[in-house]
């Protein structure tokens, strides 16, 4: 029987420390230390011998990884092709967003392939389960549920099932008897996982492991967590709006720019062929603040619409608000307006947003952004079959984006008639655009004098 010690571990970053401190010095988190009671454990073969050869890379063979499709498109898109065997998946977001729903939807689709997904429940009872699966309209006979939070009891019902799909829900609520400290801690999570992980690795089962997340949006829990598993999913969303949008931020078997988007109905989750329809189905005709912009998430390219409010202020200090779009950047966009084109703003608050709640990072929505500011402020409307896109420099020159071709060709998909692109993409766009005109630009004065 080894000595028991004591520490304190940052619930937020995992930072451990011999005493309590107010302030975590790795994530300048307040008052998120823990007491955590550990036994020490006797190290064994601490030399760690392996029966693992050294190799030459040429010589290692290499087989195509397979794959389960979900039987959504959406969500294979996200994953790189489908459920890679063996694989571990780590899905996050905010209480609510339907995490759980589209977990249990993924493995109705999966089971109805005549695979056996076992779902893993720490905080609902069987019977909620039932109850959500009957709203859900689930009828899968493949499909076991296990109200169970003690690792070693989950363990043993793995191997008495030999699932191909296993559905953990959630990694906080899951504890180690072995470990004294309470489930949820940095201790517990770090170990089960690596329990799951092992039994994962050493079968063809496949895991999905939902984690809850803290106020600023990461995963709860140690950030080593997201480096023990193969793939990280973010789901987000607002509640306010139906629709969802999968991100992954880490994937060993695929791309990180890909995004999958489902809407949320009562019947549960429905993935969205055509975004840039739905993002648009509501969008107001001839109203001057208003601009369609092309934004890439991944290789897909999504219309939107951006709206800007330009009033005057009643106040000393001018409002910026913006809503899906980086506040700095639509500063700089305004001070690059009234220096370049004249624009004067400093008396005026403006309020900035993206349609629908979407979050939109990328460059290339610098025009449109601007484009949107100038109509507002001189309350002049800009046709509605005209999309914008392009990024702005601080001399006003309208800079070349990516993708150009696909956003293009979106737009000419929604049936838009003019497309205002950079004068630097020209040489890259297929000349084959008959039913669209382009309009090469330069600089915003450019820009300006042929919209406005």
């Amino acid at each position: 029987m080894g000595k028991t010690k004591t520490k304190f571990v940052c619930q937020e970053c995992g930072y451990e420390s011999p005493k309590w401190m107010g302030k975590c010095p790795g994530c300048s988190s307040w008052n998120t230390f823990v007491e955590e009671i550990q036994e020490k454990k006797t190290k064994k073969n601490s030399r760690g011998i392996t029966s693992n050869k050294i190799m030459k890379l040429k010589e290692i063979a290499v087989e195509e990884e397979k794959r389960i499709s979900t039987s959504y498109s959406e969500l294979d898109r996200v994953l790189g092709g489908g459920i890679v065997n063996s694989s571990l998946v780590l899905v996050g977001g905010d209480p609510g967003i339907g995490k759980s729903t589209l977990l249990m939807q993924t493995g109705d689709k999966v089971a109805k392939q005549d695979l056996n997904v076992l779902y893993v429940t720490g905080e609902e009872s069987a019977r909620q389960i039932k109850i959500r699966a009957e709203r859900l309209g689930m009828d899968s006979d493949n499909i076991y549920i296990l109200a169970e939070t003690n690792v070693e009891h989950i363990i043993s019902s793995i191997e008495k099932l030999n699932p191909d799909l296993l559905i953990l829900d959630s990694i906080q609520t899951i504890y180690n008897p072995e470990i004294t400290s309470a489930p949820g801690s940095v201790s517990q999570v770090k170990e089960v996982t690596a329990t799951i992980m092992r039994i994962t690795k050493s079968s063809n089962m496949s895991t999905f492991i939902v984690g809850h997340v803290t106020k600023q949006g990461s995963i709860a829990g140690p950030r080593v967590l997201e480096h023990m598993v193969d793939t990280v999913l973010y789901f987000e969303g607002d509640t306010q709006h139906s629709y969802r949008i999968l991100r992954a931020v880490k994937n060993r078997y695929g791309s990180t720019n890909e995004v999958g988007v489902f809407q949320m109905r009562d019947s549960g989750l429905e993935e969205i062929i055509n975004p840039s329809s739905f993002f648009l189905e509501s969008r107001t005709e001839n109203s001057y603040g208003s601009v369609i912009a092309a934004s890439m998430e991944g290789t897909r390219p999504l219309l939107i619409e951006i709206q800007a409010l330009i009033s005057h202020s009643s106040f000393g200090v001018p409002r910026r608000v913006t809503t899906g779009v980086d506040s700095s950047r639509a500063a700089m966009l305004m001070a690059v307006l009234e220096k370049k084109a004249g624009i004067q703003l400093q008396n005026s608050d403006a309020y900035i947003n993206v349609i629908g709640g979407m979050q939109v990072k990328e460059t290339a929505v610098d025009l449109p952004i601007l484009c949107s500011i100038a109509s507002s402020f001189k309350e002049v409307k800009i046709d509605q079959n005209t999309i914008i896109m392009g990024e702005v420099g601080l001399s006003g020159e309208v800079r070349g984006i990516k993708d150009i071709d696909k956003r293009i060709k979106e737009a000419q998909k929604m049936g838009f008639k003019r497309a205002v692109i950079p004068f630097s993409n020209s040489k890259n766009v297929k000349k084959d655009k008959d039913n669209i005109d382009l309009i090469e630009v330069k600089t915003i004065e450019e820009v300006l004098d042929v919209l406005l």
